[in-house]
């Protein structure tokens, strides 16, 4: 009986060792798993982030495209009161007669548009070009004198004004129109950028929460194997007792037909579980 004591002991030792190894495993994988879930939570924390500050940028470009439309609609308000403006203020000029002996507009501004395309296109000699800039000159001068003559009339001011304010807000709202309309653009692709990180973000959460799941599943079956080791240590422990002469509970013992010790040491030595019961009847058969 003394060398199934022995292996008892032996089979008891390595036992230990598997359960301690399981043990030291379990503890490994579980700090994996830990930090797994902090990474994760890591990740989370950016992706909820950026999300929200994808978000406030479509809230400004919505915002900022509606703007765009308000400008777009007063600036198209404000060109067709240009329009109205300037075809009035012509027609006054046009229903304005120069005084006696002056030469319209329309034809000052023909003849100047001419002497200036002369000047460019054709070579002249230096008294030839100083005469035709005086020329140039005397029907600016002109032009200026009857436009002076025009802007007494009230009526025809009036009209030069309402023109020139025209312009000025068509103009002013144009230029919004493209400012933000550039602001708009500009909160579009930094949300679009954010949209991608978010993904991007997600798919490394995904990532992380499959290593994660993964690696709990290990640790769980380190933690099983090694619950298993321990009661397979304790059942062990209960043959010792018994072995060594102890009085083992009644509820170790039944009846049954005794092993033979060859036969029982063989099965120790396989890794094969021995019963108490086993080693109850050894012992009454006066073998241990």
């Amino acid at each position: 009986m003394a060398d199934a004591t022995l292996e008892l002991e032996r089979k008891r030792f390595e036992t230990n060792q598997k359960a301690d190894q399981h043990r030291g495993e379990r503890d490994r994988l579980n700090a994996e798993a830990r930090a797994l879930a902090d990474e994760r939570g890591r990740i989370l924390d950016d992706l909820h982030r950026q999300s929200s500050e994808a978000q406030e940028h479509r809230r400004a470009r919505d915002q900022l495209n509606e703007q765009v439309r308000a400008e777009k609609k007063l600036r198209e308000e404000w060109n067709h009161r240009l329009q109205i403006a300037g075809d009035r203020f012509q027609e006054l000029k046009r229903n304005r007669t120069p005084r006696p002996g002056a030469v319209p507009v329309w034809r000052l501004r023909k003849e100047l548009k001419e002497l200036e395309f002369r000047h460019m296109t054709t070579a002249l000699t230096g008294d030839q070009e100083k005469r035709l800039i005086e020329e140039m000159k005397r029907l600016e001068a002109a032009i200026r004198d009857q436009d002076e003559q025009l802007r007494r009339d009230p009526e025809i001011d009036q009209a030069l004004s309402e023109m020139n304010e025209a312009r000025t807000q068509a103009e002013a709202h144009h230029a919004a129109v493209g400012r933000l309309a550039e602001e708009a653009q500009n909160a579009h692709d930094q949300m679009v950028a954010l949209y991608e990180a978010v993904d991007e973000l997600r798919r490394q959460a995904d990532e992380v929460q499959a290593k994660l799941i993964e690696t709990k599943s290990r640790a769980d079956e380190e933690h099983r194997a090694h619950i298993a080791a321990i009661e397979e240590v304790r059942d062990i422990e209960k043959l010792l007792y018994a072995a060594r002469g102890g009085r083992a509970p009644s509820s170790w013992a039944e009846a049954g037909e005794p092993p033979k010790e060859d036969d029982f040491l063989a099965r120790l030595k396989k890794g094969e579980k021995v019963s108490t019961e086993d080693l109850l009847e050894l012992q009454k058969s006066g073998r241990a």
